[in-house]
């Protein structure tokens, strides 16, 4: 195993589209082997809500063990993450659409959008990984507002069942790793949508 991102510093972000969370662990899991370091962030609601697809406490101790260090859930946590230059990168993963809201008209209000905020005070890159029912809907203005801001990128996103859910968009969580390197060059993955 290559140590392609070694030294480089993750905020490792996970926000509440629980369906999503296994892909999630595993490319946190893989950005670790290859050897960048994880500072994990989750919302309020990914760190407290329990759901079919697992219980709270668990997904909060999973996303520990990764990463080797406590898990952020607070805004008074996540502040000191810029003004200590704690982060390379800042990655949601999954994002959804109520954040990107959030980031896209500049609210603040949890541990996440904190983190974000105090990340982008030194101008580095926030890497999305879209996990929405509504991508396309009332959602798409926001992605687009982010797309067209300076230091946002995109994991590149697919539709994941275009009959059933055709507004539905999820991040390619495969693709994340490479997403953070063209990321941390300033590139914006192909197509952003496939």
């Amino acid at each position: 195993m290559t140590e392609r991102l070694k030294g480089l510093r993750i905020g490792y972000a996970m926000t509440g589209s629980f369906c999503t969370f296994s892909r999630s662990f595993e490319q946190a899991n893989y950005l670790k082997e290859l050897g960048a370091e994880l500072i994990p962030v989750m919302s309020e609601h990914a760190a407290t809500l329990s759901t079919r697809f697992g219980k709270a406490e668990e997904n909060v101790a999973r996303l520990e063990k990764i990463a080797g260090k406590s898990v952020i859930t607070t805004i008074a946590g996540a502040e000191h993450i810029g003004p200590e230059d704690m982060t390379d990168i800042m990655v949601i993963a999954p994002c959804t659409s109520n954040t990107a809201a959030k980031l896209a008209a500049s609210i603040c209000d949890g541990a996440v959008t904190m983190a974000v905020k105090s990340h982008l005070r030194r101008s580095k890159p926030v890497l999305l990984a879209i996990a929405s029912n509504d991508s396309l809907l009332g959602s798409a203005k926001n992605i687009g507002e982010l797309f067209n801001r300076k230091n946002y990128y995109f994991v590149p996103m697919l539709q994941d069942d275009c009959e059933n859910k055709p507004a539905s968009l999820v991040a390619e969580f495969s693709m994340l790793p490479d997403a953070v390197d063209a990321a941390m060059n300033g590139i914006q993955l192909r197509p952003m949508i496939h």
